[in-house]
């Protein structure tokens, strides 16, 4: 694990390129996958700099997504062709090193996976994820029965009432589901039938 940069100046350079809303959404998720790490024995110091960084490349606008993800050699499928917006994980798991001096394959392999998910994810792609889609910000319905699980669940479980409240959402709105995200609820069914 690598941080060339402190929390502190990690927070100042996030906060000059992020919009205040989308920063202080950013401080939250930070905190957030804090309190999952100390929960659920996750190194704290890489939940608190994945969770900060990890909408990090939203500071390009979603036209300038697939632009900015060619650029660091990273491949496009179908559904993040039709939806730009996905490819911000991926390239932020990039801008970590570039900007921010970290260099940490988990910190890294966390923000990756912090929109979508995806099979095998670590106890840190986990934190990350969920706490993105808990932090004190979020308002919506349902949001505080996640809360309370975050508090009393094993991961998978919250993962697995996670994936399934975003897959309900997403299909409500007609959109795309991310394939990786049917294989990462997928995974998590199948480890608790066997």
């Amino acid at each position: 694990m690598s941080f060339g940069m402190s929390y502190e100046a990690m927070k100042e350079e996030l906060a000059r390129r992020l919009k205040a809303s989308r920063f202080a959404h950013s401080v939250g998720v930070s905190e957030t996958a804090v309190f999952l790490a100390g929960r659920f024995g996750v190194e704290e110091q890489k939940a608190r700099v994945a969770g900060l960084l990890h909408d990090c490349a939203r500071e390009f606008r979603n036209e300038d997504m697939i632009a900015e993800a060619q650029k660091r050699g990273i491949a496009i499928g179908t559904v993040e062709q039709a939806m730009p917006l996905l490819l911000h994980a991926y390239i932020g798991a990039k801008r970590v090193r570039e900007i921010y001096q970290v260099e940490d394959a988990e910190v890294e392999q966390a923000i990756w996976r912090h929109t979508v998910g995806g099979p095998q994810m670590t106890a840190l792609d986990k934190i990350i994820w969920f706490a993105d889609m808990i932090e004190p910000g979020r308002d919506y319905p349902g949001v505080e029965n996640l809360r309370q699980l975050a508090k009393e669940a094993s991961l998978d479980d919250i993962m697995l009432a996670g994936f399934s409240q975003s897959i309900q959402f997403v299909v409500a709105k007609g959109h795309l589901i991310h394939p990786d995200t049917v294989l990462a609820r997928n995974e998590l069914l199948l480890k608790k039938i066997r």
